[in-house]
């Protein structure tokens, strides 16, 4: 399973309800540092498939949600667990400091 879409109409489904831990990425699509991490978010859902979701939120698409979660810097990761938030990362950093917000959690 690659990363998964989340928006407001599946947001219930695919995040607060998931058996898995949920690792989303608040983004857009003219945000570099945003561009910078997929690659790694990418080959995180693929190494992680069965145990933990990714998902993308588009901020410009889904500016409620991001409102929600308080978002006011993209890239912006949260981690989901039993439908809370559990754990938080602001900013671009490489793959094994996303991989520490939820290995512990799996």
């Amino acid at each position: 399973m690659s990363e998964v879409t989340v928006c407001m109409a599946n947001f219930k489904e695919e995040v607060q309800q998931s058996p898995i831990p949920v690792l989303i990425d608040f983004w857009a699509p003219w945000c570099m540092p945003c561009g910078m991490i997929a690659p790694s978010l990418t080959k995180i859902a693929e190494e992680y498939e069965g145990r933990l979701k990714v998902g993308k939120v588009n901020v410009d698409e889904e500016n409620k949600l991001a409102e929600m979660h308080g978002i006011v810097s993209v890239p912006s990761l949260i981690v989901y667990k039993n439908g809370t938030i559990v754990r938080k990362q602001t900013g671009a950093v490489p793959k094994d400091k996303i991989e520490e917000l939820f290995k512990d959690l799996l």
